[in-house]
């Protein structure tokens, strides 16, 4: 019995512990990614697809995006069948930058 190939490869994954802060800063930066962040914020752990975000981005853009927040420590992904499925790394990433994220999970007044 064979096992049939993945037609992508497994992501690659940043520990928050080998992150520079200028990257974690860079990261948080893009509206983008700091929606995806507070919706992952927002959801169970492995709950959320790729797909399953309301963002103004193809799914080229989406990728990178991702990719962005892997190489930062701030997402882990792993594949459920045909969908990526995300976590957010909350407790590694609180730890490495205490505090940060929960300013940018704090809601922006001026909005």
């Amino acid at each position: 019995m064979t096992e049939r190939a993945s037609h992508r490869a497994a992501p690659e994954h940043t520990h928050p512990d080998d992150v520079p802060v200028q990257t974690a800063l860079a990261a948080l930066a893009d509206p983008v990614r700091v929606t995806l962040v507070r919706e992952l914020a927002d959801s169970a752990e492995w709950a959320r697809s790729c797909g399953s975000f309301d963002v103004p981005v193809g799914k080229a853009a989406l990728s990178h995006h991702f990719a962005v927040l892997r190489g930062a420590g701030l997402v882990e992904q792993r594949d459920e069948g045909p969908k990526r499925v995300n976590r957010l790394r909350r407790e590694e990433f609180e730890a490495r930058f205490p505090g940060l994220l929960d300013l940018v999970l704090r809601e922006d007044p001026t909005h």
